[in-house]
């Protein structure tokens, strides 16, 4: 079975037409990567532990200190040892453990995605984390670490190979060949401009980013750190605590609160920008021999590829607070790549950037902005009937406290008279942003109130079609016409359309479908 054959230099690729082809270790600098990955993972625990008791007694950090540096090593040491990979005509081959050895096989035409992940000092190194995907069950492969020129050289091979088949390459040479080629003779053919470039970052975009609550994670990561280990922090045990609550008290309240206030505001802002600028540093999106390709990041640099033919779609995201800004987010539906088939193109950014690109990877006009059918005054009441769930429960948890802490009459109605009221806005809401087109290329669908999100799917992924109908959406003649796909959730669903109609535009949609079920 023949294989590539990487130089030492990384530059040049042989064919041989030897039964097996030859194991490869991964880059030797991977033996610094490992050990300091490991001494960070440890770092943060150990540190605190020694805050904690170092106090007391130190003389056992003297001996707990060069083990875990040495037992840092070890770990790291080992992946380098075990590690093999190879390719062959057919195959890529990885093979990994000490006691417990594993084989990862995936061939070549089933690679639905190669991304590139450099990390700081993975870039200080010139070395890439390859991730092969094969789109099944969101599984890859990983090889960490190869220098960045083989990593680049083998995300080119591999698409090739993916898109030639097995056998053969793309500009038509035999893969069985015994003539030296440069590893570019294996790369698919780019355009006489090279890549088409989609969107770049433009930093007039960080007026989202404190708009974006996605940085939540990591002030809520924060805070379950300093709830676990804060008692051990001198400044934050519950002695030093409660002394800031009396000093607190014996302040001016209002004061305090609105010097709080404008703190937090002050560092929401820094945390938001700052890690819209780490996450979205240098991004690229292109179009790239069949591929989209993504590339982004400050400290860690991540480039990820989704195959074009793959894309069934996209999906245009505004959460409240970027709408009332004008923001928005884009993703890309696809089959076997992405987390759950979803793969996101652009950081909070103006509507209309959104839109333009949206229409590029879907290589049409007007999906993302289309006029849509809205569901009708059957669908309004079932929108207001959902909302005014709110209304019950917040009027039977208000009586209930009314009775527990005799409470004047007039509280349970007040409280019921404000949920109710905004109820009704945000039922009126829901149905206004409810709504559907069917255009030549797309089943366009929208909905949302909080978080509004429109769907263009291509008529061309559709695969099958569910109609539910629960009790009350019976008794109002409407139901839920859900589009099934191979793509990003594996569904798009259109809630609270007249039952007709629901069938009408499925039938419309893939006419080869239905037809023979409809009379």
């Amino acid at each position: 079975m023949s294989g590539l054959d990487w130089s030492r230099d990384g530059r040049r690729a042989t064919s041989s037409t030897d039964e097996s082809s030859e194991w490869r270790r991964l880059d030797p600098k991977m033996l610094l990567v490992d050990p300091i990955k490991t001494l960070s993972q440890f770092a943060l625990p150990f540190l605190i532990t020694l805050v904690g008791l170092g106090s007391q007694d130190t003389s056992w950090s003297l001996i707990a200190l060069p083990a875990m540096v040495a037992g840092a090593v070890g770990i790291g040491v080992l992946p380098w040892l075990t590690t093999r990979y190879r390719i062959t005509d057919t195959q890529l081959q990885v093979r990994r453990g000490l006691v417990q050895k594993t084989t990862l096989t995936a061939p070549l035409d089933r690679i639905r995605s190669v991304d590139l992940e450099a990390s700081l000092l993975r870039r200080v190194l010139s070395l890439t984390k390859v991730e092969i995907g094969t789109g099944v069950d969101d599984s890859r492969i990983s090889l960490d670490a190869l220098s960045v020129e083989q990593g680049d050289e083998l995300r080119r091979y591999l698409l090739a190979r993916r898109d030639a088949g097995p056998g053969s390459l793309r500009d038509g040479h035999s893969a069985t060949s015994s003539v030296q080629v440069e590893t570019v003779a294996a790369r698919p053919p780019q355009p006489a401009d090279g890549p088409s470039e989609l969107a770049t970052i433009d930093w007039a975009w960080l007026r989202f980013a404190p708009f974006s609550l996605s940085r939540l994670v990591i002030v809520a990561g924060a805070a379950g750190v300093l709830a676990q280990f804060g008692e051990n922090l001198p400044f934050l045990n519950s002695e030093s605590v409660g002394d800031a609550w009396e000093w607190v008290l014996d302040q001016a309240i209002a004061l305090v609160l609105g010097v709080v206030a404008v703190a937090a505001l002050v560092g929401w802002v820094l945390i938001s920008v700052g890690g819209y600028v780490i996450q979205w540093w240098n991004l690229r999106l292109t179009r790239e021999a069949g591929n989209l390709r993504l590339t982004a990041g400050l400290f860690t640099t991540r480039s990820t590829s989704v195959e074009e033919k793959r894309v069934r779609g996209v999906q245009l995201v505004e959460p409240a607070l970027l709408r009332l800004v004008g923001g928005a987010e884009l993703r890309a539906l696809a089959t076997g790549v992405g987390s759950g088939g979803v793969t996101k193109l652009l950081p909070p950014s103006p509507l209309e950037v959104n839109r333009r690109v949206g229409h590029d990877v879907l290589e049409a006009s007007g999906p993302l902005e289309a006029a849509l059918t809205q569901h009708g005054a059957a669908a309004r009441r079932r929108c207001h009937a959902r909302a005014q769930w709110s209304t019950a429960v917040a009027a039977v948890f208000a009586t209930a406290a009314t009775i527990g802490l005799d409470l004047p009459w007039w509280v349970p109605l007040s409280v019921a008279a404000v949920v109710c009221a905004v109820a009704v806005a945000a039922g009126e809401a829901a149905y206004r942003q409810l709504g559907h087109a069917l255009l030549p290329g797309h089943l366009v669908t929208a909905s949302g109130i909080l978080l509004l999100t429109r769907t263009a799917l291509e008529r061309d992924g559709i695969i099958g079609w569910v109609i539910r109908q629960s009790l009350f959406q019976r008794r109002a003649g409407l139901a839920t016409l859900v589009a099934t796909t191979a793509a990003g959730a594996e569904r798009v669903v259109i809630r609270d359309l007249d039952y007709g109609r629901a069938v009408a535009l499925a039938d419309a949609a893939t006419p080869d479908v239905l037809t023979p079920f409809i009379a």
